[in-house]
Order: structure tokens, then C-alpha cells, then sequence
């Protein structure tokens, strides 16, 4: 008997139906599955993936086991498990590991069933599967491969790890492709963010102060989409060239201190800890809505929150009214988790087909190039990431211009002036 703990299997039959309308906007992952169906580039190799368990990521999973690959999924985040495409996946013969609303106990009690696996390779979303591997389960370095990484959460502990010299085994930052962070994180974040907001509170955008903190990829993107629904939107940044491009594209940019006072609903969106905090409470309006679409919930300082409360309560799914002392209310949503995953359904299919096909064509270049790269964390191959750009305009049927071998000649001559 397959191991695994989903929610209901019983939500398969759903599940399917959903993993196969996502599957219709990911035509770039749909020919790469196809070609692995013929190559079996993951024959003989257990793979231990650890996602957010979503139809997105079930048409990855079929596309890793049509290569071959023996594989186990679990989810990078508490909340943000669809139980209908994990009971599927269970149905396809994917072992998964998922229940959304899993306490922290249960969620890395499921880390340690992936890897039970033993895997080869690892397939990361937040680094907890790797930090786990280096923390608690040194013994199974010695057989893995390598591995990715698809966030920029992740990416940053994993530097880190890297730049102390505790990283054991390679890893390609999948996070950082070109058609991963420009298109993923963009768009993909910008909207999901919003959507995830909006299903939680059914609030009007327009006319409201939205206070987005940090101006990375992700929070371009938020920044963006909340314009467009008419918001006024405010930017706070700690580093100078982001904070310069946020005023250069429209938005107000200002201390979170200052923000902190007019702003109606909050969004984090940096990577780091206590983004928002204590003081920053104390400032808000009655009625702040706080939410967060960075990995970890720890962006609004909810301990912080909780000794400042006279009182909590659930207002709406996926929304806690804290009451201050004064009387003022504050509503967090999603328990300060990834809003778009824990309200909503995270990025549409057609951004993260590009994401996924980064995934899936790294570890096809992991296996390729087994034994040759050392411990450390790399870009994603140049060509990899152009392959992926190319297929997705293809799929889009849109065609783009060529260089002439004289213009390809130009370009790589320094001798030509005016």
C-alpha cells in the first residue's frame, strides 16, 4: 500500500478535473512532458518535491513521473494546499504528504515522510525541505544529485547557507530565471496577491491607501495591479535603488512609520522578519486590513499583534479581527501566511507553466551533468531559460525578428565605429 495523508480522498475525482483545466494554460510544461514520455530522463531516480500543493504543481508531478522519476510530494506551507489536487496526485500515484491547515507539528511531520524517500533529487519552494536535510537527515547527502530552488525566500537561505559553507549539495536557484521572476513573481504575485485579498474581504480597491512593502519583483507586480483598480498606492523600501524606481513609476514612497498612518490595507511582500510591527500598530487606522504575500509568516509581527489585543475573533474565513486596547480593530488575513495560496489559488497556470518548465528542465540538467557541479547555488543555465521563453512564444503563437549573420557578425566585433 502507497503511503500518504491527504485531507479526503474523495476530492480526487475534482482534483483531476482541476489539474486538467490548469494543464490547458501550461502548454510549455505539456511539451516537455511529452518528450519525457519518449526519453525517461528520471528512470531510476526518486525525487522528493516540496510545494505548494496546487493544480499547478500536480501537472509538474505528471510531468516528472511521465520522465520516470519515482516521487513524493509535501507542501512548502501550511496553508497553501489545494486537498482536491493532492488527493488526485495520490490517485495518479504520487505519494503526497498535504492537508491545508496543517499545524506546524503535522507540516513537518511530512517533510520527514518525503524524505522517507531517500531522494536523489529535491525539489524545493522555501528551503524547509533542504534546511531539514542539512539539520536533521545528514545521512541521505550522500545520494542526492542536487536540487532546486523555485522562491526568492528560499534562494536567500540558501545563499546563505552557501556563503557559511553549510550547503552539502547543488542547487540551481530556479527563482531567478528570467521567465521565472519576471513573469512569476510579476505577474503571477501581483495578481494572485489581489485576488487573494479580494476573496477574503470582498473590499473595493478603488480610493483606498494600499501600503505595499518592498518594491522586488513581487511587489512591482502588487504595486501594479492595485493601481489599476484604482487604489492610491504607497511603496516603503529599505534600499535605495528599488525606493528610487517605485517614485520613478508613480507610486508615493515614504517610511512604513509614516504609511503606517494613512494606509487602509497593508501588504508585505520583502522576505524578512517583523516588517511590520509594534509601532507600526499603534499608527494604524481602525479597520487596516494586514496581509502578507511573502513565504513565511513572520513579515507582520503577529506576536506583537496578539500582546497588543484585547481581543480576537474570526470575522470572515481567512480573516481574525484583533481589538486593541483603544478600541481599534485590526484584521489580519490568512494568519499573516501567503494570502493568494491561503485564500486563493496562487498564481494562474500560465505563468507558472514557465516556472515549472524551469523546474522540470533543471533537473533533467542536474541528472545530465551528475558528479560535475560542486556544492553551491547557481543561475539557471542560460539556455534553459531561453528554451523556456521560446516555447511559451511559440505556444502563444506570437513570432519575433532574427539577426542576420552580419548583424551577428556586428555584435561580436569591436572594430566597427561610426
Amino acid at each position: 500500500m502507497m503511503k500518504y495523508d491527504v485531507k479526503d480522498i474523495a476530492l480526487a475525482a475534482r482534483g483531476k478535473l482541476h489539474i486538467e483545466w490548469a494543464a490547458r494554460e501550461m502548454p510549455v510544461l505539456k511539451l516537455i512532458q511529452q518528450r519525457f514520455s519518449k526519453e525517461k530522463p528520471f528512470k531510476g531516480v526518486r525525487i522528493a518535491a516540496c510545494l505548494h500543493v496546487t493544480t499547478e504543481t500536480g501537472n509538474l508531478a505528471l510531468t516528472l513521473k511521465e520522465g520516470g522519476a519515482d516521487l513524493v510530494v509535501c507542501a512548502s506551507n501550511p496553508l497553501s494546499t489545494q486537498d482536491d489536487a493532492a488527493a488526485a496526485l495520490v490517485e495518479f500515484g504520487v505519494p503526497v504528504f498535504a492537508i491545508k491547515g496543517e499545524d506546524n507539528k503535522t507540516y513537518y511531520n511530512h517533510i520527514m515522510a518525503a524524505l522517507d524517500h531517500k531522494p536523489n533529487l529535491t525539489v524545493d519552494d522555501g528551503a524547509d525541505l533542504v534546511s531539514t536535510i542539512h539539520q536533521q537527515k545528514v545521512d541521505l547527502i550522500k545520494d542526492i544529485i542536487g536540487g532546486t530552488e523555485e522562491t526568492t525566500t528560499g534562494v536567500i537561505r540558501l545563499r546563505n547557507m552557501a556563503r557559511s559553507g553549510s550547503l552539502k549539495y547543488p542547487i540551481i536557484a530556479v527563482n531567478d530565471a528570467k521567465t521565472k521572476h519576471f513573469f512569476d513573481n510579476r505577474y503571477g504575485t501581483g495578481q494572485s496577491t489581489i485576488d487573494g485579498i479580494i476573496r477574503a474581504t470582498n473590499v473595493l480597491f478603488a480610493g483606498e491607501t494600499v501600503v505595499i512593502c518592498g518594491y522586488g519583483w513581487c511587489g512591482r507586480g502588487v504595486a501594479r495591479r492595485a493601481q489599476g483598480l484604482g487604489a492610491l498606492v504607497v511603496v516603503t523600501e529599505v534600499a535605495p535603488i528599488p525606493a528610487l524606481e517605485a517614485a520613478m513609476d508613480g507610486f508615493q514612497v515614504m517610511p512604513l512609520r509614516e504609511a503606517a498612518k494613512i494606509g487602509d490595507i497593508f501588504i508585505t511582500v520583502t522576505g524578512n522578519e517583523h516588517v511590520i510591527d509594534h509601532d507600526h500598530f499603534l499608527q494604524m487606522k481602525d479597520g487596516a486590513i494586514l496581509s502578507n504575500s511573502g513565504h513565511f509568516n513572520v513579515e507582520i509581527n503577529i506576536p506583537a499583534l496578539e500582546k497588543l489585543s484585547k481581543g480576537k475573533r474570526q470575522v470572515r474565513s481567512f480573516v481574525d479581527e484583533y481589538t486593541l486596547s483603544d478600541g481599534r480593530r485590526l484584521f489580519l488575513l490568512g494568519e499573516g501566511r501567503l494570502i493568494n495560496l491561503a485564500a486563493a489559488e496562487g498564481h494562474p497556470a500560465s505563468v507558472m507553466d514557465m516556472s515549472f518548465a524551469n523546474q522540470a528542465l533543471c533537473l533533467e540538467h542536474l541528472v545530465k551533468t551528475k558528479g560535475t557541479i560542486k556544492a553551491d547555488i547557481f543561475p539557471v543555465p542560460e539556455d534553459i531559460d531561453a528554451e523556456v521563453g521560446r516555447l511559451k512564444l511559440q505556444a502563444m503563437k506570437i513570432s519575433i525578428d532574427t539577426l542576420t549573420e552580419a548583424q551577428k557578425k556586428y555584435l561580436a566585433s569591436w572594430e566597427s565605429g561610426t
